[in-house]
């Protein structure tokens, strides 16, 4: 990692055939699978979460958690990416900001901030931070389940990025999570 910006971590769930999400941005078949998990299980998400500072997502992801029972990160400081702007609800005001600026930018200015470990979430906004050599670490879980279709976690790329495997693990439900370091 490079001392001179914030540490960028992924983590994020997958079907095993690498979506994140159905065509329409329905994660149906993650709740569903999440129903196998047992209760106080959470796959290594609060010891993560944990250690984030601040939250960086796109704008289709900002939406579909929008969706949820209750807002999932309480008071940790959010930046949604999105060139055209959206409107954040009054009672995330304060946790909750807007940015169109390019990921390296928006480290640029969260380092300033004083924040140092990144969060960041969303397929379009993590392939961007991948293709601007941001992303230090990527935790991934594979939930066993084929969609078939859907909006990918990766994409084409311009160049290739070299991984690490850092740690790999399975759960008796079916779950397989495996964290990589980005080797630079």
């Amino acid at each position: 990692m490079n001392s001179s910006r914030p540490s960028c971590s992924v983590f994020i769930a997958v079907s095993l055939d690498g979506f994140i999400a159905r065509t329409d941005g329905s994660i149906d078949w993650l709740e569903a699978q999440n129903r196998r998990v047992p209760e106080g299980q959470d796959c290594g998400y609060g010891a993560f979460i944990s250690g984030i500072d601040a939250l960086v997502m796109g704008r289709r992801s900002f939406e579909t958690v929008l969706n949820f029972a209750s807002w999932p990160y309480g008071e940790l400081p959010v930046t949604v990416m999105s060139r055209s702007g959206i409107g954040i609800p009054d009672h995330l005001n304060h946790t909750v900001a807007t940015s169109s600026a390019t990921p390296a930018q928006l480290v640029d200015d969260l380092y300033a901030r004083g924040l140092r470990n990144l969060y960041i979430d969303g397929g379009e906004t993590i392939r961007s931070f991948l293709e601007a050599c941001l992303i230090d670490d990527l935790t991934i879980t594979t939930i066993p389940v084929l969609l078939g279709s859907g909006r990918p976690l990766f994409g084409p790329a311009t160049r290739d990025i070299p991984l690490t495997m850092v740690s790999s693990r399975g759960w008796d439900w079916g779950f397989v999570q495996t964290r990589y370091r980005i080797d630079r």
